[in-house]
């Protein structure tokens, strides 16, 4: 058929239509959790409209305004209709938002305000005589916000408002994320795109993706956000950057994300014109004094400052001789005056020590406990190396009974697959909370150090290394969200089962189709046993390639300093593998409580998970299955392999329920999963094999290459490393 010229031009503009609808349909990831999908359960969506007729929200500023624009979002989405707010409160078939002090007398009797912290809130269904509403109220804006994401999220799990009763105040005070971005856009161990914050069109363009950035913080209750790396710049802190950080702030605020700067310690010689850093310096004192307060006249409600010293190169009080209580507490009194606090980063270790890497930080901070200003927080990471794939946590928790232990975890997956690998991180950081230090006796546990109930801390704080960047869906790949998502949660409340995470994660950002939800769910809580099983299985640690640590590396030994090789941790050799922190080794043990050390000194008691970190052991010695140590390594890596191959089964069942673009996303990195995790066990085992000089199990596939292949890999594409020219 031939077309006219009027019948081309309308085929054309058909097409585009339709290529615009569905560029619009696809789901990218960009929303992440917040997807307010309309309700696709008929008779709960008329329960709902029926329910939420009208809405009222009380009068108010920039906080009350984005709670209204959020409502009308998730309402309109869910329910698929306009959503009509009313002037006044009618108390019929009405969501009410409201502070607790403009309630009238009969509502307030309901809540106990003694029950509500500043940013605590109370949701409740009410029916009787005079009312047929839902209620939300707090003491405060910010809480009303918290409570509206907690509703609209009740909605997209689709549960039940009869009876409904909620009261929430978080048990963490600093919830944050910590950014290692760059102030050239490049992300240290970041594997979704570039930073998201570009300096160059700051403070004068405010990106959409920074009130999107707030939204999603706010609405799983991260209240802070320091915005740049820990091997710090101290350009961030003169006037032209702070204009844009000011503007960064100001976006920022009405979620109730406070930001704070890493402080390069340097920086009084680097952009204040000193000829030392020294804080005893009387005039080092005074430019801290000033910087904090030029800040403050710019941000009123600036968090303060995160601190990297004297590791792996960053400057700091030591290099004056001095020490890092003599450097937090320089910072902290000169943020006292403006309410601010100092976070100082326990994670040193150092090439003029030879003792143990994992005992090093003990060693430098705790015979300071209680000499610390009380606006300093000691962040410290979960585990004594360094963010891997399976480690006891620290010793420092519970060690330090009178200074604040902030928790330090690592959303981005620096040694977990960077972001091709599917890792369910909750289920790492729950088992790490869960770890009972005994420090006041059984029940001691890691997240009543963090929480500060354990020895009644006055502020506390979790921060998460965030794994965030200019990729469509912010984290690479889809299931990284359930990584940040999950890094919130916890950080309001420590003691939440991740489980229960991951569903909360699946019903919001996918689907409340139970076909889909427990399959999944139960693919998430297992995959971090599975990457430790393909990576680090009994105890190994620390076996990554050099610098950007993408795939194994354990011949590693080259390195300038010891403890930066692989060989350094797992120590094989004709005799045996593992780490003895035995009394006959380093004694790390003797940093942890008498209870831990009896156990994990005793090899009839030590659990097999963390054998090798304690304990260097005979290549045939006797596992509990009654294997030899070797035959077990072996079953552990392919038992890692193949539970990626039954992943990538799981994800393949789940096509009828996922949009065709994130299902195929997925699927791709599923592969490439598979693909890593056989380079992993085959490059390790066959290194191991030339010290054990024993046939692999028979339950172990044999390696596809040789192993000097493996050794021979280079990877110069490989993302997240640290500009040289920093």
């Amino acid at each position: 058929m031939k077309l006219t010229k009027k019948t081309r031009a309308a085929y054309l503009v058909g097409l585009l239509l339709l290529l615009f609808n569905m560029s619009f349909s696809m789901d990218n990831g960009y929303n992440l959790w917040l997807n307010y999908s309309k309700i696709d359960d008929a008779s709960l969506l008329e329960t709902y409209r029926n329910q939420l007729q009208t809405v009222f929200v009380t009068d108010g500023g920039a906080t009350m305004d984005v709670i209204k624009r959020e409502l009308d979002r998730g309402l309109g989405g869910l329910l698929q209709q306009e959503v009509r707010f009313e002037p006044n409160p009618t108390f019929q078939n009405q969501l009410i938002v409201s502070r607790y002090a403009e309630l009238g007398e009969d509502l307030r009797t309901l809540v106990d305000p003694a029950d509500l912290t500043s940013e605590g809130y109370f949701i409740r269904t009410i029916e009787n005589k005079k009312h047929r509403m839902v209620l939300i109220t707090a003491q405060t804006d910010i809480g009303l916000l918290y409570g509206t994401f907690h509703f609209l999220r009740i909605l997209q799990m689709h549960q039940a408002l009869d009876g409904l009763q909620v009261m929430e105040s978080p048990k963490v005070d600093i919830r944050m994320l910590n950014h290692w971005d760059n102030l050239d856009r490049t992300v240290e161990r970041g594997y979704a795109g570039f930073s998201i914050w570009n300096w160059h069109t700051l403070p004068d363009y405010i990106d959409q993706r920074y009130i999107d950035y707030a939204r999603a913080n706010a609405s799983i209750g991260i209240n802070g956000t320091a915005l740049t790396n820990v091997n710090a710049n101290g350009l961030v802190l003169t006037p032209h950057y702070l204009e844009k950080v000011k503007a960064l702030a100001d976006v920022f605020r009405p979620y109730g994300l406070k930001v704070y700067l890493t402080a390069r310690f340097s920086a009084p010689i680097e952009i204040g014109g000193l000829k030392t850093a020294d804080p005893l310096d009387a005039d080092v004192i005074q430019w801290w004094k000033d910087k904090t307060k030029e800040i403050y006249d710019l941000i009123p409600d600036f968090g303060g400052f995160l601190v990297k010293a004297n590791s792996e190169g960053q400057p700091g009080p030591q290099n004056y001789g001095r020490t890092h209580l003599d450097g937090a507490n320089l910072l902290a009194d000169a943020l006292k005056p403006h309410e601010g606090v100092v976070i100082w980063r326990a994670f040193v270790y150092s090439e003029h020590d030879d003792t143990d890497r994992a005992k090093q930080a003990y060693s430098e901070f705790v015979p300071d406990d209680g000499k610390y200003r009380d606006n300093v927080l000691i962040q410290v990471k979960n585990g004594p190396i360094d963010f891997q794939p399976r480690e006891p946590f620290h010793p420092m928790f519970g060690a330090m009974p009178k200074t604040p232990l902030m928790m330090e975890f690592q959303i981005t997956k620096e040694y977990l697959g960077f972001a091709t690998h599917l890792v369910y991180l909750p289920k790492l950081f729950e088992e790490v909370l869960r770890s009972d230090t005994y420090q006041k006796g059984k029940g001691s546990t890691v997240a009543k150090v963090v929480d500060g109930s354990l020895n009644h801390k006055k502020v506390t704080g979790m921060a998460g290394v965030a794994n965030i960047g200019t990729d469509a869906n912010w984290t690479g790949h889809p299931f990284g969200q359930a990584d940040w998502y999950g890094f919130g949660r916890l950080a309001w409340d420590p003691y939440l089962d991740s489980g229960t995470i991951a569903e909360e994660w699946l019903r919001c950002t996918f689907t409340n189709n139970e076909n889909f939800v427990g399959p999944v769910k139960k693919m998430m809580l297992e995959s971090r046993e599975a990457v430790v099983n393909y990576m680090n299985p009994l105890g190994l640690h620390h076996m990554f390639d050099t610098g950007h640590h993408y795939g194994p590396g354990p011949w590693v030994d080259n390195l300038s300093r010891p403890e930066w090789n692989p060989v350094y941790y797992h120590k094989a050799d004709d005799e045996g593998i593992g780490f003895d922190r035995t009394k006959t080794g380093s004694d790390a043990l003797s940093q942890y409580a008498p209870e831990l050390g009896e156990k994990f000194g005793n090899l009839e008691t030590c659990p097999e998970e963390y054998l090798l970190w304690f304990h260097h052991l005979p290549w045939d010695y006797q596992l509990k299955n009654g294997r030899t140590l070797w035959d077990g390594l072996g079953i552990k890596y392919q038992q890692g392999v193949d539970q990626v191959g039954d992943m990538i089964k799981t994800w393949e069942d789940m096509k009828p329920f996922v949009d065709e673009y994130r299902h195929n996303q997925v699927s791709m990195l599923l592969g490439i999963q598979l693909k890593e995790a056989k380079w992993w066990r085959d490059a390790c085992m066959l290194y191991f094999q030339t010290y054990s000089k024993m046939d692999f199990p028979k339950e172990m596939e044999k390696p596809e290459n040789t192993l000097e292949h493996y050794k021979s890999l280079q990877f110069p594409f490989a993302p997240g490393i640290r500009p040289t020219w920093n």
